[in-house]
């Protein structure tokens, strides 16, 4: 799962010089990067359990970054695997790793196009946990949009649609943690560099995950079907080839993303991953002959334009905070 917000990661983000068409290019790459992740999961679910795709996800992550971090370590330059915040690092790893396992079972239930647009929710959703528990002061513009996405939401999940159930209750949950991981990373910007914070989002999932894939497959019942482990054990190339595929997706999906918000500035490039909508609609129509109705088509849009006026609000709020970080963190570094 993922979605548009201000990205925590790139807040210690090398800054280079800025080129905004570069930096909107790679946001349409991404896009359709996180696009294929979302098809590609509700694809391979069909043969492999939530849990063993998830696994796969973190663990390429965490082994891809260990060796790029530990290039690092070896050449004496660029940040390395050390964290000097391990217990930020644990409770940011696990707000990501449930928003990854409620999106992974959301897109087994409902089309990639609709399902994509109701995570898209998640800029709403931060002023909403602002207002709530950091009582940040919440214009009326911000109200007006939060009931905009909302109203967006029901079109697209409205009785008859097919949609409207508990399934559609997951992508939801999904905003919600996901909204928490942004705020609580919005709120501690600054303290680790990008690509080590990256580093430790697949190691925290890849450690909480393996003692759940091992016990499950341990006290399984004989005659229970194949575990998440023994589904990973006998799955074709292939299969192999669709989960290495949804890892890779979501690992430099990512840090791509850090490198376009140091090419240009994140309130111009925010608004285009909203073309994730209209890209997972086109694959879930290629793929799966999902086509989204007029009114489902209309939610969407309803979505998008009230995710992507939020999104551009946050980012311009937060941008003297970010000015603050850096400084503070060149000043370290001389």
């Amino acid at each position: 799962m993922n979605a548009p917000a201000s990205p925590p990661d790139a807040t210690t983000a090398p800054q280079r010089r800025q080129r905004p068409l570069l930096g909107i290019g790679l946001i349409v790459l991404i896009a359709g990067l996180f696009a294929t992740l979302d098809t590609t999961v509700r694809l391979t679910g069909r043969s492999v359990p939530v849990l063993g795709l998830l696994w796969v996800r973190y663990a390429l992550q965490a082994l891809l970054m260990a060796l790029w971090l530990g290039r690092n370590v070896w050449l004496g330059r660029g940040p390395g695997l050390r964290s000097h915040h391990p217990r930020f690092q644990l409770l940011r790893g696990v707000l990501l790793l449930v928003t990854s396992a409620l999106g992974f079972l959301a897109v087994q239930h409902l089309p990639v196009a609709e399902f994509t647009a109701i995570v898209m929710l998640t800029p709403v959703l931060v002023t909403l946990l602002s207002a709530w528990l950091l009582h940040e002061h919440t214009s009326a513009l911000r109200w007006l949009l939060v009931a905009g996405a909302f109203i967006g939401t029901l079109v697209v999940v409205r009785p008859g649609s097919g949609l409207f159930g508990w399934a559609a209750l997951l992508p939801l949950a999904s905003c919600a943690t996901y909204a928490m991981f942004q705020l609580l990373t919005r709120k501690l910007a600054g303290l680790e560099h990008p690509l080590t914070t990256h580093f430790y989002s697949g190691l925290v999932g890849t450690l909480l995950l393996t003692p759940l894939l091992l016990g499950a497959a341990w006290h399984a019942a004989p005659g229970s079907g194949p575990t998440a482990l023994g589904a990973l054990l006998a799955a074709a190339p292939g299969v192999w080839g669709a989960m290495l595929l949804v890892a890779l997706c979501g690992t430099v999906g990512h840090l791509l993303l850090i490198v376009a918000l140091s090419v240009a500035p994140a309130a111009t490039l925010m608004p285009f991953m909203y073309l994730q909508i209209a890209l997972a609609g086109l694959l879930g129509w290629l793929v799966f002959g999902d086509l989204p109705d007029a009114w489902a088509w209309t939610g969407m849009g309803v979505i998008a334009a009230c995710g992507a006026t939020s999104a551009w609000l946050n980012l311009r709020e937060a941008a003297p905070e970010e000015a603050v970080a850096r400084a503070a963190v060149a000043a370290e570094e001389d």
